[in-house]
């Protein structure tokens, strides 16, 4: 829909809306006076913790009538407290776009929205909030990463990140929501890579859903079990875990380099105390077995701890997502091509950890859990034995890469 525009007052360009920040606010990328209660945002507005929203620096947009864009992704920022955002972008608006959004650190929320020329899109989606910060008490002991290239997942910001060919955003409407949060805890593939071409099938997961429910990666690289509970991960999802709240738990790759002779007893103890506690919580446990490396298609490389899981699954009587037979399956199906749905031996690409994440929102259709409710409609039963070929896949690549891979293997 083409849109009428006047000229905005240049006095305005530079106004901030912090209290209204403090719970969401509305934004407004055209070039016309805002409606009531919507703030203007200019090119020239870089995100101070002063206004309280800003593009990022290094952000290279063009105003137009009814929106700004760039021939380049750019991040916009919002500051926020901790919790749950409901997040409505109007995208396009004035030339033809193909626009995909990420939050925080590569979080897939829309992808390869297209608008014609003077036309313009909206998608609604949920972004999760967190700061180191436990209400009961302390703090998550963060790795040095987490304080430097991983930061974006723990300040007081909301970041967006627009790509795609052409991307444009017309308006973001940004509230809080109540919603139910699916919490999800593991280790290096399962967390939100900071960088390309690491990806992880949690950081795709968000993007399976309505914005009816929330989803939170707590995950980190270089984690077992034992040392997430170290860290205070768990302590800060259960913090904030309310009644109707999911845990989805995938954990073994690091776990079985334990040198205790009694190393999987103590992981299958410690499954069982973080299932209680999930229960006491008010939240659903799921547990997720680990995909298998890329040498794993015909034999175990993770020493027993998928049957560890399942058999603590069973013994609890917890949901389980097995998503190591999926994963063979789906290695197996690429056959010669197994190696392009990775980026070494252990940690995928955009292309596999995307087929990871839609095996495991199958396995929440397979489970017949609640949270089914909740995929997104364009969302069909997947096959793994029949994955995505791999000439169609297409993903809007973020602007900061790296060689250095992640902990953990």
């Amino acid at each position: 829909m083409k849109l009428s525009r006047s000229l905005f007052p240049a006095l305005l360009l530079l106004a901030a809306s912090p209290l209204l920040a403090q719970t969401g606010g509305k934004y407004d990328f055209s070039s016309a006076q805002p409606q009531p209660g919507w703030t203007h945002v200019a090119p020239e507005n870089v995100y101070s913790d002063a206004a309280g929203y800003g593009f990022e620096p290094g952000a290279s947009v063009t105003a137009g009538k009814n929106a700004v864009s760039s021939d380049a992704p750019f991040y916009f920022s919002v500051k926020l407290p901790e919790g749950n955002y409901q997040v409505t972008a109007t995208l396009g608006g004035d030339a033809p776009s193909n626009n995909t959004v990420k939050a925080e650190l590569r979080r897939l929320m829309l992808e390869k929205v297209q608008t014609a020329d003077g036309q313009t899109q909206t998608g609604t989606f949920i972004v999760n909030l967190r700061t180191p910060n436990i209400s009961t008490g302390g703090d998550v002991k963060l790795k040095d990463r987490e304080k430097t290239t991983e930061w974006w997942d723990w300040d007081n910001k909301l970041t967006l990140e627009f790509n795609g060919t052409h991307p444009s955003i017309s308006k973001l409407d940004i509230e809080k929501a109540d919603v139910p949060t699916i919490f999800i805890m593991g280790d290096s593939t399962v967390c939100d890579q900071p960088l390309e071409p690491w990806n992880s099938w949690g950081q795709m997961f968000p993007r399976f859903f309505k914005p009816e429910v929330a989803v939170a990666n707590h995950a980190e690289s270089g984690e077992a079990l034992s040392s997430a509970l170290g860290a205070r991960r768990l302590d800060k999802i259960f913090s904030l875990m309310k009644q109707g709240d999911y845990l989805f738990l995938q954990f073994g790759h690091n776990d079985q380099k334990s040198k205790a002779p009694n190393a999987r007893d103590i992981y299958k103890a410690n499954l069982k105390k973080v299932i209680a506690q999930t229960r006491a919580a008010g939240g659903t446990m799921v547990l997720v077995t680990s995909m298998e490396r890329k040498s794993g298609v015909t034999r175990d490389t993770l020493a027993g701890y998928p049957d560890a899981m399942r058999d603590v699954a069973k013994s609890e009587n917890c949901a389980l997502i097995d998503l190591n037979a999926m994963s063979r399956v789906f290695y197996t199906a690429l056959g010669s091509d197994i190696g392009k749905a990775f980026q070494d031996g252990t940690h995928h690409n955009n292309y596999g950890s995307y087929e990871l994440a839609k095996c495991v929102v199958e396995g929440i259709k397979q489970q017949n859990l609640p949270l089914a409710q909740f995929i997104s409609d364009d969302f069909k039963d997947f096959d793994p034995s029949h994955p995505d070929p791999l000439a169609d896949f297409q993903m809007a690549v973020s602007p900061k890469s790296s060689a250095v891979k992640p902990l953990g293997n």
